[in-house]
């Protein structure tokens, strides 16, 4: 049986999905308190009873209301609204991961909603996730074809099936757009395309695997700055626009006869001769194997230089959809490999559509917090139409997309506007979640390593949060907004699911819901942010001027005035310098923008991207993800010992005996490199003592306002003293080495004094 069909159903949208007789549904309130209404286009016995009924007549307005609401209007095209039965599920007191299962009596349509949140001037109720899981029914008359693709993503102009074992040809015009769709999950599509005007003058000029790795600089393009696939003449044929799988080979030919004659199994079916097969009308030569684009095919380079391969990373419904740069003569394979893991040892059908190029599809990467997780496509920030102009180098972090510089200065001169002025960079990708309840202080308290009981109404502190054995799971900032309010604010969406289920370990009385897409944000750092927050910050008079609050403090207020968008505003930042970062809701975020960069004109501000971020945080020696911590590494390691107070906290966290031992045999320490000469070090680059490796890079730069190259580095706890002198080495380690020594950490400001001006 296939594997079930996920989807994510955001808070404020809809989706519209089709069950057949014997299926069965699994939805879930995944953070709780979350209203949904379920409607079926069939009779009111095929939905499961005790639930309240949804009034028919407010299908329509609930649609409307909705993200996606041309979608689902086009889904439901032809339909009586007013015909359809309907219940509501979960609702604002369902506990997290509240689930309603249910089979199909018989075929129907179904439409789930989950409205979006209350709103106030000063408050917003963030509308949470449901997933939607769906096993397809055993019975013969449902497995041929095994399982319906997913809806198109808009009125497809060709639409079809490539059955397992097979190849299609089709034609597309510049600017359509092509979806290539594992329908199954875990089977490869291998994929040629053709200049079509070319191919009339008798040309093969196709795509080309080594040129697109050569001019993109990376083993297979995704959506975002290196998207496009080239040909042989190196002119880019195709451009990714939307990847839900994430890997995929550009190595291997598509499959040989040779291979299978080779493995002992004369006469396989192979994709190569499939593809000479339907290419022989367009006059294209046989080839006994073909070098084609291998979308979901899971190709890895080891470290010893073989090329190995495994099962596939796609899910079912798992897609790449394409934009057609020039007229192109296509043909897509559904691999024919069933004697190894290439299609998870079972080849099923791939789904081909086309779209017309009138659509506006956004690009977009899909991740998954958790393997059994729906995809999350990268998503827009609320500053994004600001932003997005000013820059041509917008990369995909997680999940949204930010600027890493911008085209009127550069990451250089950024990096010195906030040494020197002031800089303004967009941070709504830190996830934001609100512990809510009579149990939210003794939740955080056990889930991070600070003692939130010592946190007083307006105070932020900054936190680690760690596995039971000690290893970080994360880092971040929580916020006291009340008794019993609180806001985390850190990097991995995981977080929560963490939060959650540490809620239910101890049976705490308390919600956890995600607001990441309610509260977007701008850090404003830089020695003259005090002054550009003063001219645009209004506070009512109970609370502190924003510019007067001190370091890991927080305010609320509003945007100019008494009556303007509501805000919050913080002292933290991730520069080393004086900062605030002003939180908003999106609505909001276009004025926000306007407000800064008028009022901060004056000052001499800029836009700042990610990767005058990086400069900044490296010499101010703050850390970050899967570079300074890792769940491998504790907050010793990590250069964070001041988050764990082993004696001042009298109460249990998460890893707090795995800690005590930890701090008591410290095996590795963060530390600061001085290098000599202009050579930068990078992540991932060994430290030796002689000839034995002790330690690794964890960040390298040239240091502008030091006028030195520095280093990050986790090393043995021997060679951790001021002083100690170690080499990095470069090439195989050994036949390259560059000098270094240990200095005072970190390497500008040490003292913070900056931060607290």
């Amino acid at each position: 049986m296939p594997e079930a069909e996920m989807l994510r159903v955001a808070g404020g949208s809809s989706q519209v999905f089709a069950l057949g007789k014997g299926d069965r549904l699994r939805l879930t309130d995944l953070e709780g308190g979350q209203n949904a209404l379920l409607y079926a286009f069939a009779a009111q016995e095929s939905l499961p009873s005790g639930h309240p009924a949804a009034p028919r007549e407010a299908l329509a307005g609930l649609i409307a209301a909705n993200e996606n609401a041309a979608a689902t209007h086009h889904q439901l095209a032809g339909r009586d609204l007013a015909s359809a039965s309907g219940i509501l599920i979960s609702g604002p007191d369902a506990p997290a991961g509240e689930a309603l299962s249910l089979s199909a009596e018989r075929d129907m349509t179904c439409v789930l909603i989950v409205p979006a949140g209350n709103s106030t001037a000063d408050a917003v109720v963030p509308a949470t996730d449901f997933h939607l899981e769906i096993a397809r029914s055993d019975e013969p008359a449902n497995r041929a074809p095994r399982s319906q693709p997913a809806p198109p993503l808009a009125t497809p102009i060709q639409d079809f099936r490539v059955k397992a074992a097979t190849a299609e040809r089709f034609e597309v015009k510049a600017g359509q757009y092509i979806q290539i769709m594992d329908i199954d999950g875990r089977q490869c599509s291998d994929f040629l395309a053709f200049d079509s005007e070319l191919l009339k003058q008798g040309i093969e000029c196709g795509l080309d695997a080594t040129a697109t790795r050569t001019l993109m600089g990376r083993a297979y393009p995704g959506p975002g700055l290196f998207s496009k696939f080239f040909d042989q003449r190196m002119r880019a044929t195709v451009e990714v626009v939307q990847d839900t799988c994430g890997r995929h080979d550009t190595f291997g030919l598509a499959c040989t006869m040779k291979y299978y004659d080779d493995m002992g199994y004369p006469g396989h079916d192979s994709c190569s001769e499939n593809f000479n097969k339907v290419l022989a009308q367009d006059g294209i030569a046989p080839r006994p194997g073909w070098p084609a684009i291998n979308f979901f095919f899971n190709t890895q380079v080891n470290h010893d230089g073989t090329i190995s391969a495994d099962e596939p990373w796609s899910r079912p419904g798992d897609y790449v959809l394409l934009r057609a740069l020039i007229d192109l003569t296509c043909a897509a394979s559904s691999c024919a490999d069933d004697i190894d893991p290439a299609n998870g040892w079972d080849p099923t059908d791939i789904q081909v559509r086309v779209y017309d190029a009138h659509h506006e599809f956004p690009k977009a990467i899909a991740t998954r917090m958790t393997p059994d997780s729906p995809p999350v496509f990268t998503k827009e920030t609320a500053f994004h139409s600001k932003v997005a102009p000013l820059s041509r180098r917008m990369v995909e972090y997680r999940g949204y997309w930010l600027a890493n510089s911008f085209l009127a200065d550069g990451a250089v001169a950024e990096y010195w506007a906030c040494r020197e002025k002031v800089a303004v960079i967009d941070l709504s990708a830190l996830r934001k979640f609100e512990v809510l309840g009579p149990d939210a202080e003794a939740l955080l308290d056990y889930a991070v390593t600070r003692d939130i009981t010592k946190l007083s109404v307006g105070q932020v502190v900054y936190t680690a949060i760690c596995y039971p054995h000690g290893g970080m799971l994360d880092d971040g900032t929580v916020f006291r907004l009340g008794p019993q309010q609180f806001r985390l604010v850190c990097g991995d969406p995981y977080v929560g699911v963490h939060l959650r289920q540490l809620a239910e370990e101890k049976g705490f009385k308390v919600w956890i819901r995600s607001s990441t897409d309610q509260l977007h944000n701008l850090a404003v750092q830089g020695p003259r942010s005090r002054d550009l927050i003063a001219k645009i910050i209004w506070t009512p008079s109970a609370q502190p001027a924003a510019n007067e609050i001190g370091v890991f403090r927080s305010t609320v207020g509003r945007l100019g005035h008494a009556q303007g968008p509501a805000v919050v505003v913080s002292r933290t930042g991730y520069t080393g310098e004086l900062g605030y970062e002003i939180f908003c809701h999106p609505r909001d975020g276009e004025a926000l923008w306007d407000a800064v960069f008028k009022a901060g004109k004056p000052l001499g501000v800029v836009p700042m991207g990610l990767e005058a971020l990086d400069m900044l945080r490296i010499e101010a020696g703050l850390i970050f993800a899967h570079y300074e911590f890792s769940d491998e590494t504790d907050p010793f390691e990590a250069g964070i010992a001041f988050t764990v107070p082993l004696v001042s906290k009298k109460g249990d966290f998460v890893g707090r005996e795995a800690l005590v031992k930890r701090k008591a045999e410290p095996q590795r320490k963060l530390v600061g490199l001085e290098i000599e000469g202009r050579e930068t070090a990078h992540h991932g680059d060994h430290v030796y003592a002689g000839r034995a490796r002790i330690g690794v890079i964890t960040s390298g730069m040239r240091s502008p306002i030091l006028d030195k190259t520095i280093a990050l580095a986790r090393v043995d706890i021997g060679s951790s003293e001021i002083g100690t002198e170690l080499e990095i080495g470069k090439l195989d380690g050994h036949q390259k080495r560059l000098k270094a020594k240990v200095v005072r950490f970190a390497h500008y400001d040490p003292d913070k004094t900056r931060v607290r001006m």
